[in-house]
């Protein structure tokens, strides 16, 4: 997958929006990077998947049922760091990243190298760590949460602490999410297509899902938009199985 990161981002729609008051959903990010050559960006692209060593490690999961091109996945607790920032969307989340990549190349208090996940660890004097996925941007009133993943083994007691007061730690719980995955532009058109299709998946199903959608992000910016892997994850009431559990 290369040396990029999943990007999560939990947004509400833009119907939603209007009616709840939040921020729509995010518009194509990182837009200083205008313009790039096609052959560059292809170069590129090929070039970091095809680094050996360089897989990025996700939080655990499994897969309890698929409908069509749509996951029933089961996650297991996995370790945030988050920071909450008010304003757009998309900049909220160029920001939050910026901040939480900060944190894993060694602006915290830790003694360890860790793998870069989404989100960031904390510990004792700087610490560079290894990233990992997803980096996740929630709606919550008036801001935007941006989380990044951090990797397997990490716990609230061994993550090296952050130096700036904007970063949070916490333990996200065990979790049954729907998830629909596909690729092309990190536009406002592609996501609202593919929450719909999600949304109508779930009710064809009987399933009902709660909270505010996680957008997921995978790759770098420079990722063309044909390679790129985007989902969206909608959290199921924790009373709700698939059928055949």
């Amino acid at each position: 997958m290369g040396t990029a990161c999943l990007i999560l981002i939990s947004v509400p729609s833009r119907k939603d929006s209007l009616i709840a008051g939040t921020p729509p959903p995010p518009k194509e990010p990182f837009q200083t990077m205008r313009i790039i050559s096609l052959p560059l960006l292809l170069a590129m692209a090929l070039f970091t998947a095809s680094l050996p060593g360089h897989a990025i490690e996700e939080p655990a999961f499994e897969v309890r049922r698929t409908m069509g091109n749509i996951e029933i996945r089961e996650y297991a607790p996995y370790v945030v760091a988050e920071v909450v920032l008010s304003g757009a969307a998309e900049d909220t989340g160029n920001q939050g990243f910026r901040i939480l990549a900060g944190y894993i190349f060694g602006k915290n208090k830790g003694e360890e190298k860790l793998a870069m996940t989404a989100p960031v660890t904390q510990a004792a004097a700087p610490v560079k760590l290894s990233m990992t996925a997803p980096v996740i941007q929630s709606a919550v009133p008036g801001a935007y949460r941006v989380q990044f993943v951090l990797p397997e083994g990490v716990t609230l007691d061994t993550a090296p602490l952050p130096t700036d007061p904007r970063i949070v730690l916490r333990q996200e719980p065990a979790r049954r999410m729907a998830v629909v995955r596909y690729a092309g532009f990190w536009s406002d058109a592609n996501y609202n297509e593919h929450l719909a299709l999600l949304r109508e998946a779930l009710q064809s199903a009987g399933l009902h899902s709660v909270g505010e959608p996680i957008y997921a992000r995978y790759n770098p910016p420079f990722t063309p938009w044909f390679l790129r892997r985007n989902e969206i994850w909608l959290e199921l009431a924790t009373e709700e199985a698939p059928p055949g559990e």
